[in-house]
């Protein structure tokens, strides 16, 4: 039996995933970014039958299904949330969102950073193999921008 705990474990197939889907055609979802009064919020529109892996956060905040459905990775597992939703996020988090529908969704985080790579350096992880790069774009060579 694993000693691993769900949020791990959850982690651990993450990143499984992340691996598998960086040997097809890449994705690159419509994203704004905001920053106001010490705070950076991240806006994602993602289209239906997309599925997205994000980078491990250093630090919880607030990860909100504005609209539509989407099945998601959380501390808990796998689940289908149809919004408005708000999750809380943990350090070590590490998620991999599949758009059921078109979907709108949005991270909240307490930074003093005013440029999204100061930011992205103090909220996440680095990571060699992450499918996207500084503010969400792809870093990957094939990929399908969605405007």
């Amino acid at each position: 039996m694993s000693s691993l705990t769900l949020p791990d474990l959850m982690r651990e197939k993450v990143t499984a995933l992340q691996t598998e889907l960086s040997k097809l055609p890449q994705y690159e979802p419509l994203t704004s970014h905001i920053f106001h009064g010490g705070m950076y919020c991240r806006q994602v529109f993602r289209e239906a039958g997309v599925l997205v892996v994000g980078k491990v956060h250093k630090k919880e905040h607030f990860y909100m299904i504005v609209s539509g459905t989407v099945v998601i990775t959380t501390d808990e597992g796998v689940q289908t949330i149809t919004g408005p939703a708000l999750l809380l996020s943990t350090p070590g988090t590490k998620r991999a969102v599949y758009a059921e529908t078109d979907a709108f969704c949005m991270t909240f985080h307490r930074t003093d950073s005013e440029t999204v790579e100061d930011a992205e350096n103090e909220l996440v992880e680095d990571d060699s193999d992450a499918i996207m790069g500084i503010g969400n774009t792809v870093k990957l060579k094939e990929v399908e921008v969605m405007l």
